[in-house]
């Protein structure tokens, strides 16, 4: 079991966590949120979170909340993220904003995952990469940077707008864009006879499509592994799964994916992505697992 930590950010930063909440740098601005699995002590002291903080969120249901202000900042901005080797240089623009439900629009530890799909589609001619639960599209702007033929798939349309924001901000185009249920455009890709050369998906614990479709991991996570592993390219691919719950041990993964991986000899890998703290504790961020055959 491997596990990851992104070493390439210079625009993200976690200072520290503790007390179900985490102070972390997004470029200049630094947030305070929640972080249901910090259930350790802080490291630095309340008063030195308050110093720093540009802004804090604070709950008011189990699903929003507000930010409380404690120093002036915009409620958008733009960080970047750096790609590949010399060879390959690249970067990307994302852009941030304080949203109602905690998030800012990217997932940080999800670089290690942008590291391996780059690197992986950047020597490959005109591959198919498909995003799903693909919120504002890290991983679809990185991809479309390797010189893939990107579908990216979310059901929100806010989301998929704010994706199409961040491939403009980074100079691309060309992507795919699917207000959809993520099964049920597997499953009609499927019926359509198509592949991709790579895949990812990172389902929420809890979600709804855009017919109210209802999503919950335990229930629905096989018939979405199954459905997908069925428009896997069987002789070149990339596959990663992201499984953000407390209760997922990274043997779930394994378990998913061995079968395909046994049968058609391809590479399996499983491990936890965490963010290492400037304080020097380590924040889990969930499991993953990932097929991979060139």
């Amino acid at each position: 079991m491997q596990l990851l930590t992104p070493t390439h950010w210079q625009d993200y930063e976690l200072l520290d966590c503790g007390d179900f909440e985490k102070l972390e740098r997004f470029g200049k601005y630094i947030t305070i949120r929640p972080e249901p699995q910090a259930v350790w002590k802080k490291i630095y002291s309340n008063a030195e979170w308050e110093k720093q903080a540009h802004v804090r969120f604070v709950p008011k249901s189990s699903s929003s909340g507000e930010w409380k202000m404690l120093k002036k900042m915009p409620d958008q901005w733009t960080i970047n993220y750096p790609l590949g080797d010399k060879k390959n240089q690249k970067e990307i623009t994302l852009r941030l904003g304080l949203t109602s439900f905690k998030h800012v629009g990217v997932f940080p530890e999800q670089a290690c995952n942008w590291d391996v799909i780059f690197d992986y589609l950047v020597n490959l001619d005109k591959p198919k990469f498909l995003n799903l639960f693909a919120y504002t599209g890290g991983a679809s702007v990185v991809a479309r940077a390797a010189g893939a033929d990107v579908t990216h798939v979310d059901s929100i349309k806010q989301v998929v707008n704010w994706a199409n924001e961040n491939m403009q901000k980074s100079n691309l185009d060309n992507i795919r864009w699917m207000i959809d249920d993520a099964l049920k455009f597997v499953k009609k890709e499927q019926r359509r006879g198509n592949f991709y050369q790579g895949i990812i998906l990172d389902p929420p614990a809890f979600g709804h499509g855009p017919n109210g479709e209802k999503w919950k991991l335990e229930d629905n996570i096989l018939e979405m592994i199954d459905s997908v592993l069925q428009i896997l390219d069987t002789k070149q691919h990339l596959l990663i799964l992201n499984a953000y719950s407390l209760g997922f041990s990274a043997l779930v993964p394994q378990n998913l994916l061995q079968p395909f991986a046994t049968k058609h000899k391809s590479q399996l890998s499983i491990g936890e992505l965490y963010l290492h703290a400037k304080s020097g504790v380590e924040l889990p961020l969930g499991v993953w697992g990932r097929l991979e055959k060139k």
